[in-house]
């Protein structure tokens, strides 16, 4: 998947635990794993905003996008 969620690289720079992100956050361990792990089809905005609160971060943070490359055989 071209997107990648790099919600555990901020969460060692800023040294927090998916424990506390998840309780400052008020999401569940199981679904900030699932996006942590970059598992997740989607994101709310609210969340995202919420993930950035608490990580003093922008999106632009947390989510990358990753071309693939072009399939040249053909």
């Amino acid at each position: 998947m071209p997107i990648v969620v790099n919600v555990d690289v901020m969460m060692a720079r800023r040294k927090m635990s998916l424990t506390e992100l998840a309780e400052k956050v008020d999401i569940t361990m199981a679904n900030l794993s699932i996006l942590k792990t970059g598992k997740a089809k989607a994101i709310r905005f609210s969340t995202l905003e919420a993930i950035c609160t608490a990580l003093d971060c922008q999106p632009g943070d947390l989510l990358e996008y990753v071309s693939e490359p072009l399939d040249t055989e053909a």
